[in-house]
């Protein structure tokens, strides 16, 4: 049987249990040295789905002060606030990833794509197209093992994930990475997907 994993009471109870499996307490390398090449930190980012934030704190104390982060728990929020005072409230956003209405150069995905169920990802992948600015990116990680049934998270492979994008988004990169956490190592593809204009 199939998790509704659309639903804010199962996440509520995922933090309030400390099933929070996901979280490895803080920014994961290969986002890391992606962020670490970055130079205009004018850019506008949203990291959805974004849990404790770690990848916004990261992003925050380098100087990109243009940062959103979504979650519809409110739990992960207030976690990044009690770490960053000074993040400010109206980029801590506590609403429903697609009913989101904004515009970002860079969108940051970190264990959100894989935690929606299955059924959605035509949905994530049609809102990512809206919220990205003409040449805006969508980048970050993808589980790379065999699509489950049960979950989160669910996987998915390279093959489906560039049946599912390329129509819209220019594929910079979609490789395994090479510099993933001990317990997600060979488990992970990196991406840069850019939104054809």
């Amino acid at each position: 049987m199939r998790k509704n994993n659309h639903n804010i009471t199962y996440w509520k109870n995922r933090y309030n249990n400390k099933k929070t499996g996901w979280n490895i307490g803080k920014i994961s390398t290969p986002l890391k040295v992606y962020i670490d090449q970055l130079k205009d930190t004018s850019l506008k980012i949203l990291i959805p789905g974004a849990g404790n934030s770690y990848e916004a704190e990261y992003l925050w104390k380098k100087g990109f002060k243009n940062v959103y982060v979504l979650d519809f728990v409110k739990q992960p929020l207030n976690n990044l606030k009690a770490r960053v005072s000074n993040f400010p409230d109206n980029q801590l956003l506590h609403i429903d990833f697609f009913e989101l209405e904004n515009r970002f150069d860079i969108i940051i995905e970190q264990t959100f794509f894989c935690a929606l169920n299955p059924n959605l990802r035509k949905a994530y992948k049609n809102k990512m197209l809206d919220l990205l600015k003409p040449k805006g990116k969508l980048v970050g990680l993808l589980f790379n093992f065999e699509l489950s049934k049960n979950g989160p998270p669910f996987g998915g492979s390279k093959n489906e994930y560039k049946d599912l994008f390329s129509i819209q988004f220019n594929i910079k990169t979609l490789e395994p990475s090479i510099n993933s956490i001990k317990e997600r190592e060979g488990k992970e593809l990196f991406f840069i997907f850019e939104k054809k204009t």
